[in-house]
Order: C-alpha cells, then structure tokens, then sequence
C-alpha cells in the first residue's frame, strides 16, 4: 500500500497519542522507571514461576536449586546478549565509531535473537557446571520464554516504536514518530503469535505428550515456531531505517534472516528427538520416568 493512501487512511485511524500511553511509569529525580523495564522483569518473574512448576515433575533435568541459579544466568544473557545482538546485527557502525553508546541500555535497542544465543551459554555453563543434560535443560526454559516476548512486545507498543508497514485495515494506527501514515500494530501481531500462541502450543507439547522426554523436541518446537512468527511478522513490519537499503537489496528483512537459522535447526531438532529419546532419570524426586 502507498503512504499516500494511509495517510488518507489515516483520517480514521487509532492515533497513538489517543490512547493516552506514556513509556515512563514514575519519574522522581533522577530515578526513572519505564514500561520497557517492568516488561523484562515481569517476563523473569513470570518465566521463573513457570519453570518452578515444570520442574516439579518426575523426570526434571535438574532440581529446584539449578533453576534458582538458571534465572541469574539467563538474566546475564538476555541482557548481555541481547545488546550485543543488537549492536552486531543492527547497527555496527554506529557503535563501532561510538563504543560508549554500547552502555546506554536506558536508550533502548535490545536484539532478541541476541538474548537467544546469551541465553544459550548461560544454560550451558549451568549444565556443564553441574553435570546436567544441557538440551533438556533448553527444552524446560523454552516453555518459559513466551511470557518474556508477550510483556515485550506490549512494552514496543507503549513505547510507539517497531512499528508496522503503512497500511489502510480498521486497526491501523497512527504512531508519533511513524509520520503521518496509518501503520500496522506490528507489535501486537508478534504479542499475539510470538507469546501467546507459542506459550499454547508448548503447554500442549508439555502437558499433553510426551515430548519432554525426548530431548531437544521442545527447544526445536519453540525454535520453529519463533523463526516462523517472526518472519511472517517481518512482512508487515517497517524495516529498521537503517537496515532499509539492506532490506531492498536482499528482499528480506534482517529480522527474516535471522530467523531462517532458527526455523532450520528447530526442525532438525524436532525430527531427531526420538532418536535421543531414553530412559530419564530425575535430578530431583525419586519417581522415575520411563
């Protein structure tokens, strides 16, 4: 669709500005809270909480200390790795002639993809430290981490930013630092697919199958179901302005090229898993697990 026509579009359009959202939740001298902030924390919490109750079973890859030590590393992670990701994949240049900006985590830009791969290390470390099973171990967490991308994604949303391609559909909504076009709510599409969707289609794997037995199945599940979400998101979804020529050039968002490794290697997981399959023996609890 032409911008020309969302900006006609945009007469009726959601603005934004309407709907009376502000990214700060307090500000009090120089303390500042935003939404962004309490999104990543509720995501951990929430995340957390989960795990507990999925290590509670019979046939857990580690016991309820292991998961205490695993928010902190998986913290680490998200964190460490998700700016790195972000800085690598997004904007090199820039960071490569203004290294302290690299710091400024306040400033925003965080790269999910980069939170994955972090993530990853820290429950390898955990694993290797402790003598655990690291790809059951990644099974467990992957049912966990939909709660972290719902709570994001809302917080993009209230924070009028990763915006949508121009559009004309009823929902379309006019963003402060989007021009004067109507843009699809991108960032409630990848809430709606990316959290709930996903969280649904794991507490199935989980709950009702047994595809926590077979190890590698649930993190391969996740994998695909992410990389597939996000790249068909991606097409609906305005392209970081400074990736827009990188866009055009490659007919693909970098965002869709990320995604691609993980959509490949969920599915190799997926369709090896029976080959790990074996008798599980629980870290914790004395029922075992056939």
């Amino acid at each position: 669709m032409s911008i020309a026509s969302s900006i006609l579009a945009s007469a009726d359009a959601i603005r934004w500005t309407d709907l009376h959202l502000d990214p700060i939740l307090l500000h009090w001298r120089f303390v500042t809270i935003r939404w962004y902030s309490i999104a990543y924390l509720a995501g951990i919490l929430l995340g957390w909480w989960y795990l507990l109750k999925l290590v509670s079973k019979p046939g857990a890859p580690m016991a309820r200390r292991h998961a205490d030590d695993l928010v902190f590393y998986a913290t680490l992670g998200i964190i460490l790795g998700g700016r790195l990701g972000y800085v690598l994949f997004y904007r090199p240049d820039f960071y490569l002639h203004q290294p302290l900006e690299v710091l400024k985590l306040w400033d925003g830009g965080m790269s999910f993809h980069g939170g994955v791969i972090g993530t990853s290390l820290g429950i390898v470390y955990l694993a290797r430290k402790n003598g655990l099973d690291w790809l059951r171990i990644h099974d467990y967490v992957a049912c966990c981490v939909p709660f972290g991308l719902f709570f994001g994604r809302l917080a993009n949303f209230v924070n009028g930013e990763l915006w949508g391609k121009a559009t004309d559909v009823p929902w379309a909504v006019v963003f402060p630092t989007g021009g004067d076009a109507a843009r699809h709510p991108s960032q409630l599409y990848e809430a709606g697919l990316e959290g709930i969707l996903l969280f649904l289609v794991l507490w199935v794997l989980f709950w009702k199958t047994k595809a926590r037995y077979e190890p590698g199945k649930l993190v391969g599940a996740f994998l695909l179901g992410y990389g597939l979400c996000r790249f068909f998101v991606e097409y609906f979804r305005e392209a970081d302005e400074q990736l827009q020529h990188f866009a055009e050039m490659t007919h693909l968002h970098m965002g869709q090229w990320l995604s691609l490794p993980m959509i490949f290697g969920g599915l190799y997981l997926i369709v090896t898993a029976k080959k790990r399959r074996m008798r599980v023996e629980p870290v914790a609890g004395t029922e075992s697990v056939a």
